[in-house]
């Protein structure tokens, strides 16, 4: 695979109040590099406090197809994910794949 062949694209949500997410930065971003050919999730990156938060959600995601994983995603990270940016997680990755459907109609 080419890394011409990949995108870039940014999901966002909001967290608790109370997560040290929102405290420091505000907001919940997520970074998909998506490989338009297959859909394929090539890698992701999250704003987190603690690394292994990061390393974690890469395990859920890396590999998966950023489209066909929307009817999976809930169950997924409600079963794997249990810190306090569950519910974010979920809002970041469909917000990111909205975002990465229209790139990809506007442009592929």
């Amino acid at each position: 695979m080419s890394d011409n062949n990949t995108v870039y694209i940014i999901g966002e949500s909001r967290t608790n109040m109370d997560n040290a997410i929102t405290v420091i930065y505000n907001s919940f971003y997520m970074g998909f590099e998506v490989n338009v050919e297959n859909d394929e999730i090539v890698d992701v990156g999250c704003i987190h406090t603690i690394s292994i938060t990061e390393n974690f959600v890469k395990k859920i995601f890396v590999g998966r197809n950023i489209i066909d994983f929307e009817k999976d995603i809930e169950n997924v990270v409600k079963r794997r994910y249990h810190g306090t940016s569950q519910k974010a997680i979920m809002v970041s990755y469909k917000d990111a794949l909205k975002k990465y459907l229209d790139v990809k109609k506007k442009y592929y």
